[in-house]
């Protein structure tokens, strides 16, 4: 049984704060709270690092935090890629042969419509450009290609592999098919319903955070972690401080200690002015 966001009363020692972004840190509808940046401006000021840590690329998040890459972390496409404060901590590269794979798999199977994450763009088959709006909500570098194999021969740098499934049965399809086959060499997570994701071995957000608190000398202790779905599991289960949203799945609740308010309730919100209120009444 989760406890209230209000039993957390131990924040003055917060040092990290990282928030998941859809479904999390964004409502419904993709908005960030009002007053965001400033939030993560005064966390800065209070010595506590503010870090995004999503499914999407670097390049995207960045886009959405603009001009605060000198304030804040970013723990992008699952923990594959680790910036702190304009600083590359960490990438982890896919073998060219297993996107090869990947791919293989997924058109083989029929399994959904494969995204190829690099490092600058995101690249997707043209006969799936139908659903570009779409895509650009979390990829905002797209390149349409008439082929995705072969990518890696032609100098693109990938490091996280995804399967967009329309009909939102990612949950099943990482269960019975993509974790089966790949689990035991890959990291295989969902990103919600309608994304499955896949990185190299060992490769998750909370390995991710854990190299990025290493970098800031800060013990996982004294971290809190905003999450919802699967892919927030192990941030979670890292962190002193870790509250899932009232929106999540059930299942979800072993991994967390506290419950947040909603994303559209703007929970990471209402918990980060709590503990920018503890910093400051520490700090005097």
């Amino acid at each position: 049984m989760l406890l209230g966001y209000e039993a957390d009363t131990d924040l003055a020692g917060i040092r990290v704060v990282a928030s998941d972004m859809d479904a999390t840190l964004l409502a419904d509808d993709k908005s960030m709270p009002a007053g965001m940046p400033e939030r993560i401006r005064a966390l800065n000021d209070a010595g506590v690092t503010f870090v995004a840590a999503s499914g999407r690329p670097l390049y995207t998040l960045r886009g959405m935090f603009e001009g605060l890459d000198d304030e804040m972390g970013f723990v992008s496409d699952n923990g594959a890629a680790v910036v702190c404060r304009g600083e590359v901590v960490f990438k982890s590269l896919i073998a060219p042969e297993t996107v090869d794979e990947l791919l293989d798999f997924t058109l083989g199977r029929g399994l959904g419509i494969p995204t190829v994450c690099g490092l600058d763009a995101c690249y997707v088959r043209t006969c799936d450009r139908s659903y570009d709006e779409f895509f650009h909500t979390f990829y905002r570098n797209i390149v349409y290609l008439d082929e995705l194999e072969g990518l890696c021969a032609r100098g693109v740098e990938v490091n996280k592999y995804t399967v967009y499934l329309p009909e939102a049965n990612a949950v099943e399809a990482c269960a019975t098919e993509f974790a089966p086959s790949f689990g035991e060499r890959l990291s295989v997570t969902c990103g919600g319903p309608v994304w499955v994701d896949v990185m190299n071995y060992g490769v998750d957000k909370g390995a991710g955070l854990a190299r990025l608190c290493e970098h800031l000398g800060v013990s996982a202790a004294d971290v809190a972690a905003f999450g919802d779905t699967d892919n927030d599991a192990q941030m979670l289960e890292l962190v002193g401080h870790s509250y899932l949203m009232a929106n999540a799945e059930a299942r979800m609740e072993p991994h967390a200690r506290f419950r947040a308010p909603s994303n559209n309730d703007r929970g990471v919100a209402v918990v980060t002015d709590r503990i920018l209120a503890a910093r400051r009444a520490q700090l005097g």
